[in-house]
């Protein structure tokens, strides 16, 4: 179900969940139900897989590297039938041991000001992605990450480019991912990231739209993916299912 004014999804556990449903586009708006962003899918019960699942989702596109894929112990146990009747699909947007972009990054992408950086050392990874949500069967796409903020967003930012939204939407997207993750660390006990208290997360947000607008300015989504792979029936597709036409 989709919180009114914010989009976000009240799946049981799930962190900084959001529908891009509602999202003004160049002919209407995305489409509700259609694709959903998240942190990592090992937070949700077997209550909020239900949910999701009563929500109309019926795939999954996990943008992580294989190394991160796993319960932990904080993680809720699941019955194996918590996932029945969802395809999980693991596609990431980077090589895990490339020293170069790991020296640029640290870790993890955590800006958006390395999305240019990831785009062009693996544009092939992206086509990929873009062609897993365009033949994706029917029913509602979740992608997510880590924490759904820079990985989620970057291919989020693809896919709303595609449908024709403006960047001053990506952006403002990008905005309610940071503060949806930040809020989430600022309820956990022991949380992965230091929660940013109100000023020091206005200033990273400001900063991160500045960032994000500056790279949108002159990108072409649609074009980018085209070079990188995908086809013209990918992004036909692509826009069809994000805006019902």
């Amino acid at each position: 179900m989709s919180t009114p004014g914010n989009r976000s999804v009240d799946w049981e556990g799930a962190a900084n969940a959001r529908d891009l449903g509602g999202i003004p586009a160049e002919h209407g708006c995305v489409q509700p139900g259609r694709i959903y962003r998240m942190g990592r899918s090992e937070w949700l019960t077997a209550r909020g897989w239900q949910q999701a699942q009563q929500a109309g989702v019926r795939t999954v596109i996990d943008l992580r590297n294989g190394g991160e894929i796993g319960r932990r112990d904080t993680d809720p146990v699941l019955p194996p039938s918590a996932h029945h009747g969802i395809r999980f699909l693991n596609l990431p947007t980077q090589e895990p041991d490339d020293p170069d972009f790991t020296a640029l990054t640290g870790p993890y992408m955590s800006s958006p000001r390395f999305y240019p950086e990831n785009l062009r050392r693996w544009p092939e990874k992206f086509a990929a992605i873009a062609a897993a949500v365009a033949e994706a069967p029917p029913g509602g796409v979740v992608i997510h990450c880590s924490a759904g903020r820079d990985r989620t967003g970057l291919v989020a930012a693809l896919l709303l480019g595609v449908a024709g939204v403006q960047p001053a939407d990506i952006a403002a997207d990008y905005r309610a991912a940071l503060t949806g993750i930040n809020d989430w660390h600022r309820k956990q006990q022991q949380p992965r990231e230091r929660p940013l208290d109100d000023a020091e997360l206005a200033a990273r947000a400001d900063a991160a739209e500045g960032e994000l607008l500056g790279f949108l300015q002159d990108f072409d989504a649609a074009a980018f993916l085209r070079r990188a792979g995908a086809g013209e029936d990918v992004l036909t597709r692509l826009r069809s299912r994000l805006l019902d036409f």
